[in-house]
């Protein structure tokens, strides 16, 4: 049986050697943990899909264990809100943090990448010897959801340069906890969720890709890749209010010969109808006390994604939900540096500070 163990100042950063592993106790303890996102309890076990899925616990002691069963997704983990640790790709491990100072501390594990195609498994935290595990954290007043695509994702945000084929590829240079909608709530102190798929759109996906789905193919899923699963929402997640983020996909590239849609007026249309269905949807889910808030930000020099967004939040409000708001972002400090053009980590700061602050001009019951 293997070990990975590290002291409090160790960082174990993409592309550095990975220390050994622990094997997942096959009768761990039910997790003591807070969590938001979308998971899917089986067994012992947490099993989760959506990117920036954080859990946080609390510990006695002078070290914590972190129960991982995953061979695709990267993950920090934080101590007493420092980051400690950062796993690629662990595989099937214990990972311990030791050294700390006999007390008390909390502890959160949060996914940084994407993984359509996959499911994580999160087997809890573990005291180190002569420490103890405590309640976890209570879960937070505030919720917050956000539904999107790659920019939602914090896709490549971290990379520095456009091309990241030299520097570890997407997933290497991707945090999700250092996207917008992640700095977002923990500003305004927020439990939240990620919901976004990368190149996924309301009615068409980037360049046409994969026709006959979109981003509503897989939004009422808690595990992406399982084909007709749904979510179970807990009653405790009501958030205050929803971001929603699609379009960048649906008009960010001309139309192909062969798609259904012969003009871009079509196309319009039809992510109009779609968008209402959509929002039709989350107010049924939601109540009418949410904030749905419905965003957009330059893509071309069309401005369809912009006009067609705001004209649906003006229809929605005309027929009397003053709850749906449209939000437009852009900014001349964005460098968009992070892989293939997207908001780098500076971005991701910026557009935070831009949705806090329209966050601040709308009625939100928290």
């Amino acid at each position: 049986m293997l070990t990975r163990r590290c002291s409090r100042r160790a960082v174990l950063a993409s592309g550095a050697a990975l220390a050994l592993a622990t094997a997942l106790p096959a009768s761990a303890a039910a997790p003591q943990a807070h969590t938001a996102g979308r998971v899917r309890r089986n067994g012992d076990t947490w099993e989760y899909s959506w990117p920036g899925i954080y859990f946080e616990g609390r510990f006695q002691g002078t070290g914590v264990g972190v129960v991982l069963d995953d061979a695709d997704n990267d993950y920090d983990i934080q101590v007493d809100g420092a980051t400690v640790a950062t796993l690629v790709t662990p595989g099937r491990v214990t990972h311990w943090i030791e050294d700390l100072p006999d007390g008390e501390h909390e502890v959160r594990l949060v996914k940084r990448t994407e993984s359509t195609w996959a499911a994580g498994r999160f087997g809890g935290f573990r005291a180190a010897s002569g420490g103890t595990l405590l309640e976890p954290p209570r879960p937070r007043q505030r919720q917050i959801e956000f539904i999107g695509d790659s920019y939602t994702a914090g896709y490549g945000n971290i990379s520095g340069t456009r091309d990241c084929s030299a520097n570890g590829g997407v997933n290497r240079n991707t945090n999700a906890d250092l996207s917008f909608g992640a700095l977002t709530a923990r500003r305004l102190d927020a439990d939240y969720q990620l919901n976004a798929f990368s190149g996924r759109g309301m009615v068409r996906n980037y360049n046409g890709t994969d026709p006959g789905t979109d981003f509503r193919t897989y939004y009422e899923r808690a595990l992406i890749h399982v084909e007709g699963d749904v979510w179970d929402r807990p009653a405790s997640w009501q958030p205050g209010a929803v971001v929603i983020g699609l379009g960048i996909n649906d008009f960010s590239t001309p139309l192909n010969p062969g798609e259904r849609w012969a003009t871009s007026e079509e196309l319009v249309a039809d992510y109009t109808e779609a968008y209402h269905g959509f929002l039709d949807l989350l107010r049924a889910r939601y109540g009418s006390g949410t904030a749905l808030v419905v965003s957009a930000t330059h893509v071309d020099g069309s401005g369809r994604f912009a006009d067609a967004a705001d004209a649906i939040v003006r229809e929605r409000r005309q027929a009397g939900d003053d709850r749906v708001h449209f939000w437009y972002y852009d900014d001349p400090r964005l460098d968009r540096m992070g892989c293939d053009w997207h908001p780098s980590r500076a971005d991701h700061e910026i557009i935070a500070d831009l949705l806090d602050g329209f966050l601040a001009t709308i009625p939100i019951d928290w």
